[in-house]
């Protein structure tokens, strides 16, 4: 007679998530999950919490220069007018070219001039700042505005923060000073157009600490104003830079 050998089953237990057990171990990994959310999106929303957390905490000249500008959070642009700066009206070195054509020359590399001995320049490459890309630039109808000059504090931005009080000798130096100017991408340029920090700061991330630092620079000098808001993401920024100067002239 032939004795049948019993066989025995092994099965894997399955995850049974009506156990309580379960339900505790799914209970607790989500709220992990929805803490770890919390605390990297609160910061950016709420003001308040991102102050409690040290998000507006810097050092630096950058930030020491910043913590003594004025805050005016009543700032309006009523009565600006671009043209009261005289931008690229003036050639204060006397070589006969104005503020955009010194700037191309002082910004591009592997220069080009329009002719001998000229200060035009006509083509040239530039490591643009805002975006990190590399523009062949070249001068013409079609092609000049891929390389524009920023206001790195824009005119506007200047106006209703201190310039709408200024003579016109003192706003035409202000629209002129490459301090306050750089070569940039021309779609950067005009996506940017007269917004602060609070509401733009360059797609490079690896700028945006300079970027602000040239900001405080340039309305430390002209004694220009900030706002609340202008202010924090400034030092949000310089947060993530210890130790960010402002730059020179």
């Amino acid at each position: 007679m032939t004795r049948r050998r019993s066989s025995v089953h092994f099965r894997s237990r399955r995850f049974n998530a009506s156990g309580p057990l379960e339900r505790i171990l799914i209970l607790a990994v989500l709220a992990l999950a929805i803490g770890v959310t919390i605390g990297l999106l609160l910061p950016e929303v709420s003001s308040d919490t991102a102050r409690a957390v040290g998000r507006y905490t810097a050092t630096g000249s950058a930030a020491d220069t910043l913590a003594a500008l004025t805050v005016d959070d009543n700032q309006n642009s009523a009565g600006y007018d671009r043209n009261a700066f005289g931008f690229r009206e003036t050639d204060t070195d006397g070589n006969g070219c104005d503020v955009r054509e010194d700037v191309l020359a002082r910004d591009l590399t592997d220069i080009t001039y329009k002719t001998s001995g000229s200060c035009v320049v006509q083509s040239g490459t530039l490591a643009d700042p805002y975006t990190g890309k590399t523009i062949n630039f070249t001068r013409g109808r079609t092609t000049s505005s891929a390389v524009q000059i920023d206001h790195v504090v824009a005119l506007e931005n200047a106006w209703q923060s201190g310039a709408r009080d200024w003579d016109s000798a003192r706003r035409r130096e202000f629209g002129n000073d490459p301090y306050n100017l750089l070569a940039v991408d021309g779609p950067a340029n005009q996506d940017k157009g007269s917004a602060s920090a609070a509401y733009w700061l360059p797609t490079n991330s690896g700028y945006r600490c300079a970027y602000v630092a040239r900001q405080i620079g340039v309305k430390d000098k002209y004694g220009l104003s900030v706002t609340s808001a202008e202010k924090d993401a400034m030092l949000a920024v310089l947060h993530s830079c210890p130790g960010q100067a402002v730059p020179e002239d």
